[in-house]
């Protein structure tokens, strides 16, 4: 029994013996069934090597959820390697040798490339641990500043990275003389970088916001016609959340080339409007609504005394008093409670005065003929 199961193991089929593709299957199961274990157990290794060791501000939790998706993959692609590896090219497809333009040197270098880019990918995620780390420091300063370079820089690293990788891929891959390849770019360099003419603005314009800052994370800002709260500086781009809370993206260079009103540095918020009356409103009555709303503009607690209440126009259709106040504070939710209850009591000054609100009306005159 015993003798027939290894002849049944030393058959060759296709190159390769019933042993070989036991062993081949075995590897692939194991790489299915303990890449999560695996990724999970170099996660914590790392995380008892870094976390705890740089901050203690990171759970284990999100350095987990960081890191075991890329692991997971770099650890199957581990085991992939060592599953072919056992096996040999059947000799019956002719295949050129691993030093020759053929099948064998397409599948490894498609595996080096996905081998370079997980692991890429891994240092990619330890960059967002280690701005992660920095963002919930900054988050305890006072100052804006460092809120909005930890992101930046996070990008920026990111980008390197990247590079980085790519260079790795040309190097150790394709065999490519990178030293070589970048002293020798010298026009098609040129080229490229016109080629990125826009990033290197927006690139160029993030700096000039760091240093100026014209605004920073966290202000209300209009740029155009979008208002919004400024929640990202980044490395090309920055995120706006509106009033009607989307997300909007701007490229850096927008965000300074276009006037910008940065509305948190403002002391005060500014209402202006019109009271439309009906012609039937008298002069005495006009007289003692400009007066009485003058009176609460200027007693209100959270309003100062530039306000202005002017008999200001004598419309199409009404008798306009315009009603101009600013009111001491910044806050959107605190400015319109305020606004609303202004404007409650200016309709109970025209009402209390017995006075109408005007609307668009026509009046036309029918001319009868005489028979």
């Amino acid at each position: 029994m015993q003798d027939q199961l290894t002849d049944i193991l030393r058959l060759v089929f296709l190159g390769n013996t019933v042993q070989q593709y036991l062993i081949f299957a075995g590897i692939m199961l194991c790489g299915f069934l303990f890449k999560e274990l695996l990724s999970r157990l170099l996660t914590t290794i790392l995380f008892q090597a870094l976390a705890k060791r740089f901050s203690s501000e990171v759970t284990k939790e999100e350095f987990k959820r960081l890191l075991v998706t890329p692991l997971e993959v770099l650890a199957f692609l581990v085991f992939l390697y060592m599953a072919f590896d056992s096996l040999n090219y059947p000799p019956e497809l002719g295949l050129p040798a691993k030093n020759e333009l053929g099948l064998k040197r397409i599948l490894q270098r498609i595996y080096g490339i996905f081998l370079v880019s997980s692991l890429t990918w891994v240092v990619m995620r330890l960059v967002d641990f280690f701005g992660l780390i920095f963002s919930k420091r900054a988050a305890r300063t006072m100052s804006k500043l460092d809120d909005q370079l930890v992101p930046f820089f996070v990008d920026f690293s990111k980008v390197i990275v990247v590079l980085f990788g790519f260079f790795v891929i040309l190097g150790t891959v394709f065999k490519v003389n990178v030293a070589g390849l970048v002293a020798g770019l010298g026009v098609g360099g040129l080229a490229i970088a016109f080629a990125a003419k826009e990033s290197l603005e927006n690139l160029l314009a993030s700096f000039t916001i760091f240093l100026d800052h014209p605004f920073v994370v966290g202000d209300l800002v209009q740029v155009g016609e979008i208002i919004g709260t400024v929640e990202k500086i980044g490395f090309r781009s920055t995120r706006i959340r509106t009033m009607e809370k989307s997300y909007v993206t701007l490229p850096n260079k927008s965000m300074i080339d276009k006037p910008l009103d940065n509305l948190t540095l403002r002391t005060f918020r500014r209402v202006k409007f019109d009271i439309t009356l009906t012609y039937n409103t008298t002069s005495e009555q006009i007289k003692a609504i400009v007066a009485d709303i003058q009176h609460l503009i200027d007693e209100y607690p959270r309003t100062n005394q530039d306000g202005r209440v002017r008999f200001f126009n004598l419309g199409p259709h009404s008798k306009d008093i315009m009603v101009l106040y600013f009111i001491n504070t910044i806050d959107w939710d605190e400015y319109i409670d305020v606004k609303e209850e202004i404007n409650y009591k200016i309709v109970e000054v025209v009402e209390r005065h017995r006075a109408e609100f005007a609307f668009p009306t026509q009046t036309v005159y029918v001319k009868q003929e005489e028979a």
